[in-house]
């Protein structure tokens, strides 16, 4: 006995075609989703940081957080790229703690980052109105200014307080502070004032390496061979009684004296004397890095 449908005609002859349509259209919603991008694989370390960073942010905003998790906060967020929080962080505690200069520091040095070159100087006045002599907010104004073309400014700046310390008796910052004044004049396209400053760092800090080697430095960028190596022989020797590495120094004077032979013009015919003998480093520190 055949079976009796309860469909009307039309509706059985247009199944199969609804059918058919729905495939297609199942097909190519699959085959676009196989076509997208994937998004990123989840970075598990990241992740891990991330919630680190939340964490502490809690305690922060219930008082629990003491100064270690506050400090591992900035960290956190400048590492992941969130500085605009670690700013408004940094903003806070400095108010908080007016003596922390560092602190205001780091929001300068987040604001220069940033593009806000003049919140950066800002907040660097607001130290360096305490302390005029500190010599990593010099470093950073004196780097703002040169960025914005105010060299005579910046030279100001640190001859200023240069010249407040190399008062009798001279003070142990004059050193740092007369060797950024220098480093600006050289910026400044300044090399006989910046060589000024050499020698009298040179007369003021007897012992110390760092004159003769800013001075064989500018020097040397100027070609002149002899005068750079006769400061660099002044630095290697007061490197003897310093921490500092002597092992890279020589090194650098071997390397100059070849270079001065490469460069000096020989008579016709002339041989070309024999490369100089490096003694061995006698006593070599573990001084700053190699310059």
């Amino acid at each position: 006995m055949p079976t009796l449908s309860l469909r009307p005609a039309w509706l059985r002859t247009l199944l199969p075609a609804l059918a058919v349509v729905a495939l297609s259209v199942g097909a190519g919603w699959w085959l676009g989703q196989r076509q997208l991008p994937k998004p990123p694989p989840v970075d598990p370390r990241r992740a891990a940081l991330t919630r680190e960073a939340a964490l502490l942010q809690k305690r922060i905003d219930t008082l629990q957080a003491t100064p270690q998790d506050r400090q591992r906060l900035l960290e956190l967020l400048v590492g992941l790229e969130r500085k605009p929080e670690a700013m408004a962080s940094l903003e806070k505690l400095a108010d908080q703690d007016p003596q922390q200069w560092s602190l205001r520091l780091m929001l300068a040095e987040l604001r220069r980052d940033q593009g806000d070159r003049r919140g950066a100087e800002r907040e660097l006045r607001q130290i360096l109105t305490q302390r005029p002599g500190q010599i990593e907010a010099l470093q950073l104004m004196g780097l703002l200014l040169l960025e914005q073309g105010r060299g005579a400014e910046a030279e100001a700046l640190v001859k200023g307080a240069y010249v407040t310390s190399s008062k009798a008796p001279v003070k142990p910052e004059a050193l740092g502070q007369g060797l950024l004044l220098a480093e600006v004049q050289q910026r400044r396209n300044l090399p006989a004032a910046a060589e000024a400053t050499y020698r009298q760092l040179l007369l003021a800090f007897p012992a110390d390496p760092w004159p003769p080697l800013g001075l064989a430095l500018l020097r040397q960028q100027q070609g002149r061979w002899k005068g750079a190596l006769e400061a660099l022989d002044q630095a290697r020797e007061r490197s003897k009684t310093n921490n500092f590495n002597r092992a890279a120094l020589d090194r650098l004077a071997a390397d100059w004296r070849l270079r001065a032979l490469r460069q000096t013009p020989q008579p016709a015919g002339a041989k070309s004397p024999p490369a100089p003998s490096v003694s061995p480093p006698a006593g070599g520190g573990s001084g700053p890095p190699a310059p």
